[in-house]
């Protein structure tokens, strides 16, 4: 414990220095053993958490007691072995996917975006097609852009279906149907 309030003291002095040695690519903050947390690092999780919202030193010292404290459960955990667990492994596995995953989507979804586009015609066809219905409640100017909202989505909704239908034609994918009964 007192090695941790010196760390903390060092730590929040370095704090006090001149805005120029902040900025210095080098400059450490603090050590956590043998971690080193230099300011730039220091900086740009700060300003990434809860605690950057409001940019004071009191701020400041509460992330650093924190991001302290994350540095040494991590060493502690690293130090029992947790990383190299089968558990751990998975998580890891999964978040990557997850990840990787919402990354791809996102990326393809603005590809998209970008080129779904819709003509006068369509729009009013689509306005006439809800009035002989009696779901247009409103007159055709006052429904044209929710309208052509409406098809825009469902235009990208059909070509993320068409790429991953072509995903699924350029692939070579085998299933073992029989293993999905119910009568194994």
């Amino acid at each position: 414990m007192k090695s941790l309030a010196v760390i903390l003291f060092l730590s929040l002095s370095i704090l006090g220095c001149s805005s120029k040695a902040h900025n210095e690519e080098g400059t450490i903050l603090t050590q956590v053993n043998d971690y080193k947390i230099g300011w730039q690092e220091f900086e740009g999780e700060f300003r990434a958490s809860n605690y950057g919202r409001v940019d004071t030193v009191e701020s400041r010292r509460d992330f650093l007691r924190a991001f302290i404290d994350r540095k040494l459960i991590l060493q502690d955990a690293q130090a029992r072995g947790l990383d190299k667990q089968s558990t751990f492994m998975k998580m890891i596995e999964k978040f990557w996917e997850q990840s990787l995953l919402k990354l791809a989507l996102d990326e393809k979804s603005k590809e998209i975006a970008g080129s779904a586009t819709v003509s006068d015609k369509t729009i009013k066809d689509a306005y006439d097609k809800l009035s002989k219905e009696g779901k247009a409640d409103k007159p055709y100017d006052q429904m044209y852009n929710q309208i052509k909202w409406e098809i825009i989505k469902l235009k990208e909704a059909q070509a993320m279906n068409e790429w991953l239908l072509e995903l699924h034609n350029k692939s070579n994918i085998k299933v073992n149907y029989d293993l999905l009964k119910e009568d194994k």
